[in-house]
């Protein structure tokens, strides 16, 4: 039913998660809706969820994304065009898997290996029949398997056992090349979400939907009453019971059981000397293994290392700490050029979100049979309690312009419920 106007509330709507999505639903709002009143609630910090940009050593206008870092589908990718209207500047440089640099390797090695990733995606791409799991349609023995294996790792934040063929299929981030923002992605965020009306270092614990004309969110500093609420909150999150519903609201909580987080973390490791290594050159740590680093030598030609690390060597590292991280990083960027980069190397910063309690991990993955309950989550609870995120988008999960999408389309919907007539 519509949601009933309410005299008593304190805000027509209760936004929570500054994230991409949340983020997007209120920009959205304030431009089709300019008489409600909007709160945004966030329990950390700073503006921007998964998408966090920190400065370079020493200053510069390069940013250093810890969380999403590339515009996919950049063309037609809502970030692009805000991007330009806050006056931060687009990369078109192209990505390494679009035709980037990548550090030379044995031409017939290199030859192999993509006929074998290739041949892997295809067998994915012309699966049929029951949902099964990425690691079904491996080769026995095949020898490029460990990078397979990493790929696959990178894509969904999670080994491929526990993937989903179907949702890996209905993946789409759009037409169009993949970019950067130069001063970050997270910066982007940051910039567009100002104007949203928030406050953050709040906790959300409860929504108590049992009252006609409101709904009560319990927080710890205190409980608001709003006449509609939007989670853009992470899977993990819900699937976790951090955010209580009373009454319960199964669907939700086990649909996000179902699509939980991968985890992608990076670390930016600082050069003394930038010319020991290729400007913005793309290298693999192994070819041989899934358990290993992609790293993005000297981003923008900065004197850093971007290393990104997903699935279960990520939490490793993550919970062995930066340290740890930095002296794996050092051992696959000395295998290819030598053990004097050693001395090169410090941590600047180092992302661990699975060790993030308002989030939990990185970008959510469809265990196999589980990818329609990403409809099940956006799914709006009695046109008064609507949800958002990477995770409700069927097609651009994972993504930072799929939370957009759906924050549109759950603030489109919040619109039309709530009458006029205050």
């Amino acid at each position: 039913m519509p949601a009933d106007t309410n005299k008593n509330a304190d805000q027509d709507v209760v936004i929570i998660g500054a994230g991409a999505a949340g983020i997007a639903a209120g920009r959205r709002l304030q431009a089709i809706r300019p008489d409600l009143s909007i709160l945004l609630l966030e329990a950390g910090d700073r503006l921007g969820g998964r998408a966090w940009t920190v400065g370079l050593p020493g200053g510069g206008d390069v940013g250093l994304d810890l969380g999403c870092g590339w515009l996919h589908g950049a063309r037609t990718n809502a970030w692009t065009e805000i991007a330009s209207e806050v006056g931060l500047t687009v990369d078109r440089s192209p990505a390494p898997w679009n035709g980037g640099r990548r550090l030379q390797r044995d031409a017939e090695d290199v030859h192999d290996a993509q006929e074998a990733i290739g041949a892997y995606f295809e067998r994915l791409e012309s699966h049929e029949g029951k949902d099964t799991d990425l690691a079904a349609k491996l080769e026995p023995g095949n020898r490029w398997n460990g990078q397979i294996r990493a790929i696959g790792t990178y894509i969904t934040g999670a080994e491929l056992e526990r993937s989903s063929i179907v949702d890996y299929n209905r993946y789409d981030p759009g037409p169009g090349p993949d970019w950067r923002v130069r001063e970050g992605y997270g910066a982007l965020l940051s910039l567009f979400g100002r104007p949203v009306p928030a406050r953050l270092g709040i906790e959300v614990r409860r929504i108590d939907h049992r009252h006609a004309g409101y709904i009560g969110i319990a927080t710890d500093r205190g409980v608001l009453r709003a006449r509609a609420v939007l989670l853009t909150v992470s899977t993990n999150v819900l699937a976790a019971g951090s955010i209580a519903f009373d009454p319960p609201l199964p669907d939700k909580t086990e649909a996000a059981a179902r699509l939980p987080l991968g985890l992608a973390d990076k670390l930016f490791l600082s050069l003394a000397d930038p010319e020991v290594l290729p400007a913005d050159t793309h290298m693999l740590g192994s070819a041989s293994r899934g358990a290993t680093g992609t790293y993005q030598l000297r981003p923008f030609g900065a004197s850093v290392v971007e290393a990104y690390f997903a699935g279960d060597l990520a939490h490793d590292l993550e919970r062995a700490g930066a340290e740890a991280a930095l002296s794996f990083a050092a051992d696959e960027l000395a295998a290819q050029f030598g053990t004097d980069i050693r001395k090169q190397l410090s941590v600047v910063a180092m992302s661990a979100w699975a060790a993030t309690p308002q989030i939990g991990g990185s970008y959510s993955y469809a265990e196999p049979g589980a990818s329609d309950r990403r409809g099940v989550l956006a799914e709006p609870h009695d046109e008064r309690i609507f949800f958002a995120g990477e995770a409700c988008s069927r097609s651009r999960y994972s993504t930072a312009h799929g939370a957009y999408e759906s924050g549109v389309v759950a603030a489109d919907r919040i619109a039309r419920s709530l009458p006029r007539d205050r």
